[in-house]
């Protein structure tokens, strides 16, 4: 179905709440805080205006002398996680505009500006996190690692290959697989590597990035929330695009992420790591699928997984920013927990 992009301005653009639409509604573009027909989308703007925070403000002094005391397949695993981590916050923040774009309920608009606005602020902590840990000849290095690692490059490639069809040709299905993507990339593929820093902490090493992850763990909570209202609503307003035929193919693009969300985890963690192996990491991803895919109304990807792993729990305690469960964490930093994770069963 076509999809028709929203303009600058729209002075014959209807006011009344029952006429506003996700896609193809005919708005003025005008921001009007007062007037909301999707009423979730104020709270998800408080809580993300309460979230904010600043990463320099995190001390990374212990980081730097773990980070040198870190084994061989710790480090392995923490560079490459960290690489891909910030291919996925760079490519939202270029890609969250795109989809703007021809998003025509100016609330919803107003959400994925402040998304987007996080997704740089992760880039700039990962970017500060580097600056303090590494050279410049290692932050580079792991920066780019994609160059010099084939399995890297084509765990870029998937989501990537999913915007870009939208780049390519504006059409609602494309939109929609876009949206799925954007769902996969925010609760599955961050969650599985932020599961990797969480297990360091619980380990007593890297305190510093372990907490920047639990704010970053904190703001992607709101996005995958975001993303699921988003996907739900247009579910009530466009049934057509949720034919049987066509929630079949989102399950299996959530399937197909899974999938190489596993691989790659066995890739970069292994059996080597204190604290995790791959039956661990398998299990744990398989449970996120099925919990994003019910979420969505879709059938279980996986059956046995629609729990959280008794030998995962740690992770989602460990999400929680108002929970210190470690005292290497500094007072100012804890400091900022004014607002907590969302009570949602995301």
């Amino acid at each position: 179905m076509e999809l028709k992009r929203r303009g600058l301005f729209n002075e014959n653009g209807d006011i009344e709440l029952s006429k506003r639409k996700i896609i193809n509604g005919n708005t003025t573009n005008l921001n009007d805080f007062n007037n909301i027909k999707y009423k979730w989308t104020s709270d998800w703007y408080r809580q993300a205006m309460n979230n904010f925070w600043i990463p320099e403000e995190i001390n990374l002094s212990t980081d730097v002398l773990d980070y040198r005391k870190l084994d061989p397949y710790e480090k392995k695993a923490y560079d490459k996680i960290l690489s891909f981590l910030i291919y996925l916050d760079s490519i939202q923040t270029a890609q969250l505009p795109n989809l703007e774009a021809y998003i025509t309920a100016n609330e919803i608009n107003l959400c994925l500006s402040i998304q987007a606005f996080q997704e740089s602020i992760h880039s700039q902590s990962y970017s500060y996190i580097l600056d303090t840990i590494c050279s410049p000849e290692e932050r580079t290095e792991i920066l780019y690692q994609y160059k010099d690692d084939k399995f890297l490059l084509e765990r870029n490639k998937y989501i990537t290959d999913q915007y870009a069809s939208f780049l390519n040709e504006k059409n609602t299905d494309t939109l929609m697989k876009a949206m799925i993507a954007n769902y996969i990339l925010e609760g599955i593929y961050f969650y599985s590597g932020f599961m990797f820093f969480y297990n360091l902490g619980r380990n007593g090493k890297m305190p510093g990035t372990v907490q920047e992850i639990r704010y970053i763990n904190r703001d992607e909570n709101t996005h995958l929330w975001l993303f699921r209202s988003i996907i739900l609503d247009l579910k009530k307003e466009s049934p057509e695009l949720f034919t049987q035929e066509k929630t079949e193919e989102y399950r299996a693009l959530l399937k197909k992420g899974v999938e190489e969300e596993i691989a790659w985890g066995k890739y970069v963690i292994g059996n080597n790591i204190q604290g995790l192996n791959e039956e661990m990491v398998e299990d744990y991803i398989k449970y996120l699928g099925n919990l994003r895919a019910k979420n969505l109304g879709l059938d279980a990807l996986y059956e046995g997984y629609d729990k959280e792993p008794e030998s995962m729990k740690w992770v989602s305690q460990y999400s929680d920013i108002n929970e210190i469960k470690t005292d290497f964490f500094e007072a100012k930093v804890s400091a900022y927990s004014k607002s907590s994770i969302i009570e949602d069963d995301l």
